[in-house]
């Protein structure tokens, strides 16, 4: 079995009922998996540029401060995409050849030729322990204080890719992506403030719909979730990932957002948007 290609760092203490997700700012693709890929060096890193939500794990590294736990991606998105649904009746982005295990490029173009047996391989080494160890981490949490939540980030291009499905939408520097039983009316209502007070507008659910919870957890109410989605470009140069002087204030936004929820956690979502 593999090492894990994710990290799970400790809050400074103390801990809160509070973790930050970082799924896709990895870009680490283990020898074997490389192979399968059908890119060129020169292809691959282009792949990664466009692909990678750069420095989201340091816009997250804050948030330790005020009680965070953060399970970090380490793996390129490439490999696995823990983000998706394993049923492609549940998951739309197989249309497009972006589920659990890509295919496709974001250009539309062929990343790997589908396989069964390893698209099973890859799950079975880096998608089902993520998401064990995530499903383990929720659950401790939830046995220590009763309630937790999860605050998902993830950034993305001021400009879309072929392979976005609602390219057409706005693209604000906000995205911010809610889900009708883990996301409160509260848990919007902060969010947005927060955002107002940073100088940031917002939008929910577009050009990105949704937040992360592991599927053993949907529908329990005493698990919060909330995704930032944060336009690349508030915090850094897209064409070299080179952070410019707006990430200071970018990571300071997600740590204020992760203090501020942090005593929502639980809330029950008796009102639906």
């Amino acid at each position: 079995m593999p090492e894990p290609g994710f990290e799970i760092l400790p809050p400074e203490p103390p801990g809160r009922p509070l973790v930050v997700h970082v799924p896709h700012a990895g870009t680490r693709i283990p020898s074997d998996v490389r192979t399968g890929l059908v890119l060129d060096e020169a292809g691959l890193v282009e792949e990664l540029r466009r692909m990678t939500d750069h420095r989201t794990d340091v816009l997250a590294a804050g948030t330790a401060a005020v009680g965070a736990t953060r399970f970090v991606n380490r793996l390129s998105r490439l490999v696995v995409d823990p983000e998706r649904f394993l049923d492609p009746d549940l998951e739309e982005m197989e249309e497009v050849g972006m589920g659990a295990v890509y295919t496709a490029t974001s250009g539309r173009a062929v990343l790997r030729r589908p396989d069964p047996a390893e698209r099973e391989r890859l799950l079975d080494a880096w998608f089902r322990p993520y998401h064990a160890a995530f499903t383990a981490l929720l659950g401790r949490h939830l046995d220590t204080y009763g309630r937790v939540v999860v605050v998902d980030v993830h950034s993305y291009p001021s400009v879309a890719l072929p392979y976005e499905r609602h390219a057409a939408a706005a693209r604000p520097p906000l995205c911010v992506g809610t889900h009708p039983v883990h996301t409160p009316s509260a848990v919007r209502d902060v969010v947005a403030d927060l955002a107002a007070g940073a100088g940031l507008e917002v939008a929910f659910d577009a050009p990105f719909a949704g937040t992360f919870v592991p599927t053993s957890h949907l529908d329990d109410r005493r698990v919060v979730s909330v995704m930032l989605e944060i336009r690349r470009d508030t915090y850094l140069d897209e064409t070299t990932a080179t952070p410019h002087d707006g990430e200071s204030r970018i990571a300071a936004f997600v740590t204020d957002v992760a203090d501020a929820l942090g005593d929502l956690g639980g809330v029950a979502a008796t009102t639906r948007r």
